[in-house]
């Protein structure tokens, strides 16, 4: 049976957890920051955890994770 490829953005943009949890880090942080507030920025550089669903989408693209 051929190995299943890995989906090459899903891998740069998720990572499971050994519990299982895919967290990520949060869009909109490259550019166009001047506005925000500081505690917006602090509050973005955490990462994120994803829901049920769409976890469940993210594990199937990453079978090896």
């Amino acid at each position: 049976m051929p190995k299943i490829k890995t989906h090459s953005g899903a891998k740069k943009r998720f990572k499971i957890t050994k519990s299982g949890v895919v967290k990520h880090k949060i869009q909109g942080q490259r550019h166009l920051l001047a506005g925000d507030s500081g505690n917006y920025g602090r509050k973005m550089r955490r990462s994120r955890v994803l829901g049920k669903m769409a976890s469940k989408v993210i594990k199937k693209l990453m079978p090896y994770a």
